[in-house]
């Protein structure tokens, strides 16, 4: 026995050694890495929870409004934050679980999950450099009001909902991002009905059913800001689809081009800054010109006149503004550039290898077919819906060329002129649509409890006779490339 360890002493200590470094470099990393969040000055209290119609945190609120959940957040920036993790406690705690949970799922070894969580920790280490100090410090109460918090031992509160709001750039910076795979449409005056602009945008994060299942609608008036509203998730202070009470509605699009950064302002703070500044399309491409962002993307702008504009952004790049089209009142976007960046090697693996032009095409050929004068919410509900593919091609339901493929966390329809949204309840975009009014929500001393019943646009038929459970199926999890076929 003696012989074997003097032989095999080196291979001994190695063993014992690896793993003590190994735990080491862990703690070292979890240290040098750690983001201090701002000094909160309001008190925060405890978490509101229950089974109230309505919860209620000062002039801030949360209920569920014909199946989606609204929350109406008012204040300083300390004041959002701090309403939010305490009206969405239980959510956000049950969300980030099952997050983690699907993160387990696919990395089972303890090691290879800390590696992945330090590596992103170096790489992303100064993230939260490019956020604004109004959203840190919404973010650090935020952080105070989550609390118990379950996986403070994951990493500490303020920095998890920094790279929370930051998953959205580090996904777009995978090859395989699960992103690629929006579609949107803008319809002007002379195609709607009743005059209105409306827009019309699905949502596919695949990310995990509980974005879809869980949504909120968030309608945010912080100080001395235009108020909005941002169709997300409990925990999310962004805006990834939004519009405020100016009629400015604003939407991101994955793409994929130049190398991503890991220093910038997040693409939803970015967009929260449209949100609560601009009071016209032309207001909002000046800001988005101005933006230092991290990875590329494609932001769809509309205003209450009608004005279209998309602007292709990169890291590192200057913004590409389209704000004229073949028909200004008729126009869409997937996930591809068609500007400087088209050229690019990824945006060019982008068109072969998903959806893109696909659905591109598909949403061409409705929006040429739409006759004058003929569009409403409901008909723009069923262009999100529509299950056919392109140029006559024969296509079961869930084949990720159809503009629903069954996948999208959310989907909305906005009319801009009306201020009004018409957000999916889910199951993705099958269940029934919901509205809801910003003027009367904006409105001073509007009271929730003395809404009445919430407005429906019907469930799509699919539901009830077996085909979606058939789609979904055909549709499965996230594809290479975000929605490959």
């Amino acid at each position: 026995m003696k012989s074997v360890l003097r032989n095999h002493k080196k291979k001994l200590i190695a063993l014992v050694l690896t793993p003590l470094c190994a735990l080491a470099a862990h703690q070292v990393i979890g240290l040098a890495t750690t983001m201090s969040p701002p000094i909160v000055s309001l008190q925060v209290g405890p978490p509101v929870v229950g089974d109230e119609p309505i919860r209620r945190v000062a002039y801030s609120y949360t209920r569920l409004w014909g199946g989606v959940r609204e929350v109406y957040l008012e204040g300083s920036s300390e004041e959002l934050g701090a309403a939010h993790s305490r009206l969405l406690y239980d959510h956000m705690v049950k969300n980030e679980g099952e997050l983690w949970g699907t993160f387990e799922h696919f990395v089972p070894v303890g090691v290879a999950r800390a590696f992945i969580m330090d590596s992103s920790r170096i790489q992303y280490r100064h993230v939260d450099d490019g956020i604004p100090a109004a959203r840190k410090q919404e973010l650090a109460a935020e952080a105070l009001g989550l609390s118990p918090d379950p996986f403070d031992g994951k990493m500490a509160t303020y920095q998890r909902l920094v790279f929370l709001h930051a998953v959205y750039d580090i996904a777009l910076s995978f090859e395989h991002s699960p992103l690629i795979g929006c579609s949107a449409f803008g319809l002007g005056a002379s195609v709607t009905a009743d005059g209105h602009v409306l827009v019309g945008r699905a949502f596919d994060f695949e990310a995990g059913d509980v974005f879809d299942t869980d949504k909120s609608v968030f309608f945010v008036r912080e100080n001395g800001a235009i108020p909005y509203a941002s169709v997300a998730w409990p925990g999310m202070t962004g805006v990834l689809t939004g519009m405020n009470q100016e009629g400015v509605m604003i939407l991101v699009n994955g793409g994929r081009a130049r190398d991503p950064r890991t220093k910038g302002v997040p693409v939803v703070f970015s967009l929260r800054e449209v949100m609560q500044r601009a009071h016209d399309t032309a207001e909002a491409v000046e800001i988005l010109k101005h933006q230092d962002v991290m990875v590329s993307h494609i932001v769809f702008v509309a205003d209450a006149k009608g004005k279209f504009a998309i602007v292709e952004r990169a890291a590192g790049e200057q913004a590409f503004v389209r704000d004229t089209f073949a028909d200004p009142d008729r126009v869409a976007v997937t996930n591809h550039f068609e500007g400087p960046f088209a050229d690019d090697p990824k945006n060019q693996a982008v068109r072969a290898g998903t959806s893109t032009l696909a659905r591109r095409d598909r949403l061409d050929e409705m929006l040429t077919a739409l006759a004058p004068k003929t569009v409403d919410s409901k008909t723009a509900v069923a262009m999100l819906r529509d299950h056919q593919c392109a140029k006559g091609q024969t296509c079961a339901l869930g084949d990720r060329r159809e503009i629903d493929a069954l996948i999208a966390t959310h989907g909305v329809v906005a009319d801009t002129t009306d201020r009004v949204l018409w957000v999916s309840r889910g199951p993705h975009l099958s269940g029934a649509f919901v509205r809801f009014d910003l003027k009367k929500i904006f409105a001073p001393g509007h009271d929730p409890s003395t809404d009445g019943e919430a407005e429906l646009i019907a469930e799509d038929p699919i539901l009830q006779d077996g085909r979606y459970a058939d789609g979904r199926k055909r549709a499965g999890g996230p594809k290479a490339g975000g929605d490959g076929r």
